[in-house]
């Protein structure tokens, strides 16, 4: 099934562009989502007519993702967690954390965009990749304090 993406999907491409999926998930799931629609000769006419709009779009998009990346790149993240003698969390770090932590200096970011492969469960320093934008990547370096009492 051939599909015009309304919007940017990771896995998939970026808005304005034309791409092939299977049937079931463009039906069950692009489609009523209105992330896509299909590629029909009228939708790719007006594709067509709006390509400068969305190449706009699409490039200030860019544009704000850099700047973001400049704001936060190197950044140092100090989280407070409660920690045993091992140095093992009661608890673990996680992406939703790091996200708070970051609304708190003013950066706004969707845990989504925080590529944590596991939870952070001992102190100590962790680089964390950041997906700013579309392909728009940076790292922060997370530190795991124990809490003082």
């Amino acid at each position: 099934m051939e599909l015009i993406l309304k919007e940017t999907i990771t896995s998939l491409g970026q808005e304005g562009e034309v791409v092939k999926v299977k049937d079931g998930y463009g039906r069950n799931f692009l489609l009523p989502q209105g992330k896509a629609v299909k590629a029909t000769a009228e939708n790719l006419a007006t594709l067509e007519k709006n390509r400068a709009v969305i190449a706009a779009r699409l490039a200030e998009e860019q544009k704000g993702a850099q700047d973001i990346a400049k704001k936060i790149s190197g950044l140092v993240v100090v989280i407070e967690q409660l920690a045993g003698q091992d140095e093992r969390l009661f608890g673990s770090v996680t992406s939703a954390d790091i996200c708070s932590k970051l609304a708190e200096l003013d950066i706004r970011l969707d845990k989504k965009q925080i590529i944590l492969p596991e939870p952070i469960k001992t102190l100590g320093e962790t680089k964390v990749q950041i997906k700013v934008g579309y392909s728009v990547n940076t790292e922060i370096t997370v530190s795991v304090v124990p809490v003082k009492a």
